[in-house]
């Protein structure tokens, strides 16, 4: 897989928790930042993936009933 660089501006304290990660994990800026970037990356096309097969449910008809979304509202409004 061919790498290519990229430039950006950061915040003084994003840079600063940066740098304090980098120390603790022995890494390098480098390695941290495309850790971070692929786990952004996984977490949209996930996002993105599920968003789109809600879609294609709801277009289907395919909903909760009445009953089953008044149980759910129960049991999370409950669970405290």
């Amino acid at each position: 897989m061919s790498q290519e660089n990229i430039t950006f501006r950061i915040d003084s304290d994003k840079k600063a928790a940066l740098d304090a990660i980098a120390i603790h994990c022995n890494c390098d800026h480098s390695y941290i930042l495309n850790e971070a970037v692929a786990t952004y990356l996984e977490m949209y096309q996930w996002q993105t993936e599920e968003i789109q097969k809600g879609i294609a449910e709801a277009n289907t008809g395919d909903f909760a009933s009445d009953e089953e979304v008044k149980a759910t509202f129960a049991r999370l409004t409950n669970a405290y």
